[in-house]
């Protein structure tokens, strides 16, 4: 094994440790995951969700995570965690072309690429901000199945809560360039099924003062605080 797929056999295991102490995490729909490449287009309500969804999927075919959108990856104890584990694709400000060269190529293995296609987080179960552009634009560019995926139930991190992650069915992108009209259209495809696949996810109590602190250790919420 090389030294990249060791740390990143080591990154799974101890998002699967972790997560499991802490949670109580269900996946519903792994048939619909495509056996080779994918984009998976996931909802976002916490940092922790990467941690949640790397724990919960396959190892192969291995799973990367498009981001952080940081210009430099050796500052903060964040970063250089996802860097060590090497199996994130960084997009530094002013350097995307460097980014979707390294997605593509995940993509042209066969292995899958998960993106937060809305960008930020968010604060409601059943809320799914407008998707960026990304996600549709990579999955017509590499010709692989779009995928939505919800992940309900990390609004709020409490000790021994359920998580519920849905997989959703994949999405076949048009064929031909990533036209505006493809990609909006795509994307608005992708939306809406996960709207659909979050619509009945429940709205959470608030933990304790250590899961509170939990929820938003590393959430970067637009304004600088939870809405």
């Amino acid at each position: 094994m090389s030294g990249a797929g060791l740390r990143q056999a080591l990154a799974r295991l101890v998002a699967r440790l972790l997560t499991r102490a802490y949670l109580r995490v269900r996946v519903e729909g792994l048939e619909h995951l495509p056996p080779g490449g994918a984009v998976l287009c996931f909802s976002h309500a916490n940092w922790a969700d990467p941690i949640v969804l790397l724990a919960a999927l396959p190892s192969r075919p291995t799973t990367y995570f498009f981001g952080p959108l940081e210009a430099d990856m050796s500052r903060g104890v964040r970063n250089r965690l996802i860097t060590l584990s090497a199996l994130a694709v960084p997009a530094p400000p002013g350097r995307p072309l460097a980014a979707l060269r390294r997605a593509e190529a995940i993509l042209a293995r066969g292995e899958r690429l998960a993106i937060a296609g809305e960008g930020r987080i968010h604060a409601h179960e059943r809320e799914i901000l407008p998707l960026l552009d990304g996600p549709a634009h990579l999955a017509i560019r590499a010709g692989v199945p779009l995928v939505p995926v919800a992940i309900i139930g990390t609004t709020w991190l409490a000790l021994g809560r359920r998580v519920r992650i849905r997989v959703g069915r994949p999405i076949v992108p048009p064929r031909g360039p990533a036209r505006r009209a493809a990609v909006d259209g795509l994307s608005e495809a992708c939306r809406n099924e996960l709207l659909g696949l979050v619509a009945d996810a429940p709205d959470l109590a608030p933990p304790g003062p250590v899961g509170r602190w939990l929820t938003d250790l590393f959430n970067d919420w637009p304004g600088g605080r939870r809405p």
